[in-house]
């Protein structure tokens, strides 16, 4: 049987979360998470899964991007070790003509990672572990063979990142015991989505000091004394021991950001995530000089670059990277080792369909083999759509199992993919067969959510569902150009 890669497909898989609210905050109203896949099998039948994650609208961008890599693929050797992985890495992000799409960042660059990601998944089934596993089983040497220096070596050395792999190999061993015995501590964003109404926000906060979270987090950005009620409530259902981030999604400019977070300040945040524009470095460190709270970023920083830049700054307390934004394994692999070299917390962004599943090999091969350490870190978890993969993400006492079985933990349920194409799929097509009106929670009883009317058609479907992306009738959506605080659905399509 062969061992090259012989089949490459490439799905649009869309999750109708928006009727629910799940995942909404301040400049995404609306989001249906929405991941394009895609499958490498071999002629032996193994296969390797990989995905990007997007909100809906423009998932076939991101499909039709990575259908542009099967040319990469088809016919290579399977990749099996260190050399085999840092070369795919370096053949798809500096192929001079789909890098002049960049350079090394957008919907390219994120397609690259999805298909990186996947080979990954395809080597650590081969070799029978995890990627935490397989990663961490690496030398130094090969660990360091797999990260492109180019545009670092100002701030990280081939050098400098083996003396700080070789500085924490003596404990692999020790550390990965604990792992396994013990778990990644874990934070939940799921009590903060912003249109959830106060009561559902104060219920699942509770829920989570039950289930054992030490930290909380709440989406901000919409209106500041809705922020600051919102925030009171969190904290008087989770006391004054458990932690509470708050995340802007981008929705300030520097001022506001540092006016907000002032304001919000003496409810103790423990840190202010994507206060201002991700490409903003001056702007995060103007953010972080300007107001008491500190300051995460990272799940929408395009490449390594962007992150040095931050690290350099001093614009950023905790790095938060994200399994898919950036060019997959390999380029995150440079990213935690800026954040070794600068000494900064590495604590992932998880929240979208499958991130948990995929960010969780990276921040336990960071513990294990580069930092060393899970102090002033955690792995974000949202309760989402983990039931449509093989091998979903556990979480135990707030904290993350490691997973056991090989590979990436990214393959998702094939009656799942089924059921979520877009726009064949069944859930898709019963979406289609005509409108009916939906409301959310108004801001007069007890909620803080936006009026929100929405277009979601009638006949049988389950909840938690909503028109598909580009069909006639439409939630709507906030216009970003507005100002903080203004009702961004005031004006309301029909």
């Amino acid at each position: 049987m062969s061992q090259t890669v012989t089949e490459f497909e490439v799905h649009d898989i869309r999750f109708p979360t928006s009727e629910q609210l799940d995942g909404s905050d301040a400049m995404n109203p609306d989001p249906d998470y929405s991941a394009a896949y895609v499958v490498l099998r071999t002629g032996e039948g193994a296969e390797g899964h990989g995905f990007c994650f997007t909100i809906g609208r423009g998932n076939d961008v991101l499909a039709a991007a990575i259908e542009a890599l099967r040319p990469y693929v088809i016919g290579r050797r399977a990749p099996r070790t260190a050399a085999d992985l840092a070369a795919l890495h370096i053949e798809l992000t500096h192929d001079s003509q789909l890098r002049w799409l960049g350079p090394e960042k957008g919907v390219m660059h994120m397609a690259a990672g999805a298909v990186i990601n996947a080979a990954w998944d395809l080597a650590a089934k081969a070799a029978g572990l995890p990627v935490w596993e397989f990663l961490a089983g690496m030398t130094p040497e090969e660990l360091v063979s797999l990260v492109d220096f180019r545009y670092l070596t100002d701030a990280i050395t081939p050098v400098e990142a083996l003396e700080i792999l070789r500085a924490a190999e003596p404990g692999r061993a020790e550390r990965a015991a604990r792992l396994r015995a013990e778990g990644y501590p874990a934070y939940t964003t799921s009590p903060g989505w912003l249109g959830y109404d106060d009561t559902k926000l104060v219920t699942l906060a509770e829920q989570a000091v039950a289930d054992g979270f030490q930290q909380i987090k709440l989406k901000v950005g919409g209106d500041l004394d809705d922020d600051v009620r919102r925030m009171k409530l969190a904290r008087a259902a989770v006391g004054p021991d458990i932690r509470i981030a708050v995340d802007a999604n981008q929705r300030w400019d520097v001022p506001d950001a540092i006016r907000w977070m002032t304001a919000l300040a003496p409810h103790e945040p423990y840190w202010i995530e994507e206060p201002t524009s991700p490409d903003d470095i001056l702007g995060h460190a103007a953010v972080r000089a300007g107001q008491p709270v500190k300051v995460a970023t990272g799940e929408h920083i395009a490449n390594r670059v962007v992150f040095k830049q931050l690290l350099q700054a001093e614009a950023v307390d905790f790095v938060q990277i994200d399994a898919a934004r950036v060019a997959g394994v390999n380029e995150n692999l440079a990213v935690l080792l800026l954040a070794a070299k600068y000494g900064k917390p590495v604590c992932p962004h998880a929240g979208g369909v499958g991130l948990c599943e995929l960010v969780q090999h990276l921040a336990m091969f960071d513990y294990v083999a580069v930092s060393g350490t899970w102090e002033d870190r955690a792995i974000e978890y949202v309760d989402h759509l983990h039931e449509h993969f093989t091998d979903p993400v556990v979480i135990d006492s707030g904290r993350y199992v490691a997973p056991g079985a090989p590979g990436f933990s990214a393959r998702m349920r094939p009656e799942s993919m089924a059921a979520h194409r877009y726009p064949e799929g069944p859930v898709w097509q019963a979406r289609r067969s005509g409108p009916v009106r939906a409301t959310s929670a108004g801001p007069g009883a007890s909620g803080t959510a936006p009026r929100r009317v929405a277009e979601a058609p009638t006949g049988n479907h389950p909840a938690g569902t909503s028109a598909p992306c580009d069909a006639p009738h439409q939630t709507p959506r906030a216009d970003p150009t507005r100002s903080p605080g203004q009702d961004p659905t005031e004006e309301v399509n029909s």
